[in-house]
């Protein structure tokens, strides 16, 4: 659910987030190749009112491996990964490229899931793609936008490419930052979304736009929520709950 009188986010803001939580996967995946995340899905995700994707619950994945693994990750898993606390960089791109389908269709992991096949959602897109219906695809409240659809269908590739069966075919995070900024390039200088404009209310909490078509600066941002809550820093909102 997008949530009561919620606004849905149009594509230059979802590509803002999606560029902000790949900035805070590569920080992390920077440490060390042994340092990764182990459980990137869109409720691990949290929005400063800049909408900057904050990734939280960094080093939780191993420590909670008492809770059933399905209700954590379902959808998000890579193939390979069949112990949940033996976690990869490499599975940490295939989550990002989940989270990535999802702000490209509007739909959780869940929903491919639900079918008579058990289908995931990158396997899934991958069959509408095949047939040639890619415009299937796409979550209905980005088609309204005009001059989009090109960077969309990239970032679809971008997704589909973190999705990779075999993890010596996905990115690294470094890569996927690398695309992903060069996609918004082409969207703030090259395109005027004019109804974009209108409706960049593009909120969650209905903050105005400041009319601006710049995006604000990004940041490689990982949060700690304990610490947020003991500082009584503001309210961060869930991506989980306005995009699925």
């Amino acid at each position: 659910s997008r949530g009561a009188g919620r606004t849905p986010l149009n594509w230059e803001t979802r590509s803002q987030i999606a560029l902000g939580a790949a900035r805070g996967i590569e920080y992390l995946h920077s440490q060390g190749p042994n340092v990764s995340h182990g459980n990137i899905k869109s409720s691990n995700v949290l929005l400063t009112k800049e909408y900057d994707g904050c990734v939280s619950d960094f080093g939780l994945a191993t420590l909670v491996s008492s809770v059933p693994s399905t209700n954590r990750v379902i959808g998000y898993r890579a193939p390979e990964v069949t112990d949940p606390t033996r976690i990869s960089q490499k599975a940490d791109v295939y989550s990002f490229g989940v989270l990535l389908l999802e702000l490209l269709t509007g739909k959780p992991p869940a929903h491919a899931l639900l079918n008579e096949e058990g289908v995931d959602l990158p396997r899934w897109v991958q069959s509408v793609v095949r047939e040639e219906w890619t415009a299937e695809v796409f979550d209905l409240e980005l088609l309204r936008y005009q001059n989009v659809e090109e960077d969309m269908v990239q970032s679809l590739q971008l997704a589909m490419d973190c999705a990779a069966n075999y993890p010596d075919q996905r990115p690294t995070m470094k890569e996927v930052v690398r695309r992903i900024e060069e996609l918004r390039r082409n969207v703030t200088s090259g395109h005027d979304d004019v109804e974009g404009a209108h409706s960049s209310q593009r909120t969650a909490n209905s903050i105005e736009d400041t009319g601006s078509n710049a995006p604000p600066p990004l940041r490689a941002c990982l949060i700690d929520l304990k610490a947020q809550a003991n500082e009584g820093k503001p309210k961060v909102d869930v991506l989980a709950v306005i995009v699925g």
